[in-house]
């Protein structure tokens, strides 16, 4: 890899959730604009070490620490190894971690049910956030996930998730206006329907082949350019953004 070509050499990123899907994409591509990384898993080590693999043959530096991001002590342990391993300094987080998990109406939702979606959406963010100023150095990024749910409500029984991922949509606002005169900036994607397992899992066939009818760009988009978008809020050509929630949906919702 060429160091004068690249975006993020010298820096060192936290991914949480890094280790598949939209992480694994933003992993690899912080790791190939030379940002030495630190993903973050929670059950599964093979989907870690195959991350971990595709970053190294491409001649990247990456660890993986499994954890749990909405208890602390695990948040605790992530950057500790983090600063362990990459001389002590964070220089972009970004927090992938979160989840629909399943659908279901207000009735049938019951306080555990609440209680679990706002903590993996939400206290994960809280947490983490609060872990890594102390290790950010001015010049510092910090990449939220919200979600297109956040703007429109969400999909059938998909309340609570919507709910906490508006709450992270607002924490990075007022994230942004705290750290910005430390020199951090914080901002957020709010994804529409990107191909991942996400959508394998909760999203009907029929939904995800009417948006390839109904949707400006006539497709769903692609874990990869979802990763460029971080990747571009991770460096210093995003240096004047800060407080943003950008959607990135191929025109499905606009705001």
């Amino acid at each position: 890899m060429d160091q004068k070509m690249m975006k993020l050499t010298g820096k060192v990123a936290v991914v949480t959730g890094g280790a598949r899907d939209l992480g694994r994409a933003i992993s690899v591509k912080l790791a190939a604009e030379g940002a030495k990384v630190c993903l973050n898993y929670f059950d599964n080590p093979d989907d870690a070490q195959a991350t971990l693999d595709m970053i190294k043959a491409d001649g990247g530096e990456a660890i993986a620490v499994q954890g749990d991001m909405t208890k602390a002590a695990d948040v605790k342990n992530l950057f500790a190894k983090a600063g362990e391993a990459f001389g002590g300094k964070v220089d972009i987080l970004v927090n992938v971690v979160g989840g629909i998990v399943g659908r279901k109406k207000i009735v049938e939702q019951d306080e555990a049910w609440y209680d679990f979606l706002m903590d993996v959406n939400m206290r994960s963010v809280f947490l983490c956030t609060r872990e890594v100023v102390p290790m950010m150095p001015a010049g510092g990024s910090i990449v939220n996930f919200s979600s297109q749910a956040a703007r429109d409500g969400g999909g059938p029984g998909a309340s609570v998730y919507a709910a906490a991922k508006a709450a992270v949509m607002c924490h990075t606002r007022a994230m942004a206006k705290e750290l910005g005169p430390q020199g951090i900036r914080v901002n957020a994607l709010a994804p529409g329907m990107i191909n991942t397992s996400f959508h394998d899992r909760f999203t009907k066939p029929e939904a995800r082949e009417n948006l390839h009818h109904t949707a400006p760009l006539r497709r769903e988009g692609n874990a990869s350019e979802v990763a460029d978008l971080v990747c571009y809020l991770a460096s210093d050509e995003s240096s004047y953004l800060t407080g943003t929630n950008i959607d990135i949906n191929g025109g499905t919702l606009f705001s």
